[in-house]
């Protein structure tokens, strides 16, 4: 077995970050409303611990996406991602145990003779794509929010109740608690012209 792969986090001043990663062998882990509610606490954790504001995202059945703005000069991409893994793998890893689920042994990975790990999320760092431009900014947050329409989980992204995409169509609408705290974006954040980094 090879190193896990590794991706290079860059980051100017200004850039959001659209990050991805998925469940173990893209699985359709995320179906249910519990574990669901536990990755959007986790996510309201890690960012509030790491400076960062969460701007858009989806929790598909296999995998996540979110568009998130660094607080800080040199944030630290890879600590906010295990700051969202780790505890929320950890509490599925409780919960499977407690009930005697059989997906437990399906997530058992054996990494090599006498040693073997729970893995609820695919190993490695994910995707973590830059964005510089208010355009590409829009770009992927119409990217995120349709995700669920292109997998036919529903016929408009603001009816797909686990994507932030309702509030952004209905931003009079109170917070879901069960779901991320959205940040409002500032376009101030861009410290270039429009067309920085095209």
């Amino acid at each position: 077995m090879g190193a896990p792969k590794r991706v290079k986090h860059g980051h100017e001043p200004g850039d959001l970050h659209e990050l991805t990663f998925s469940c173990y062998r893209r699985l359709p882990l995320l179906t249910n409303d519990r574990w669901r509610t536990l990755l959007a606490r986790a996510i309201d954790s890690a960012v509030e611990r790491h400076e960062f504001h969460l701007i858009a995202f989806v929790f598909m059945p296999g995998h996540v996406h979110l568009l998130v703005l660094p607080l800080s000069q040199e944030p630290r991409i890879d600590r906010l991602l295990k700051a969202i893994k780790r505890p929320f793998s950890g509490q599925i890893k409780r919960d499977l145990i407690t009930s005697g689920s059989r997906l437990l042994d399906r997530l058992i990975v054996r990494e090599r003779p006498g040693r073997s790990c729970f893995r609820f999320w695919q190993e490695g760092p994910g995707f973590d794509r830059n964005l510089n431009s208010e355009a590409a900014v829009m770009a992927a947050i119409e990217h995120i929010h349709l995700n669920p329409v292109r997998r036919r989980l529903c016929s408009r992204a603001d009816a797909y109740r686990w994507s932030s995409a309702w509030r952004f169509d209905r931003p009079e609408l109170p917070p879901d608690p069960d779901l991320p705290t959205l940040h409002n974006l500032s376009y101030e954040v861009f410290t270039g012209p429009e067309t920085r980094g095209q």
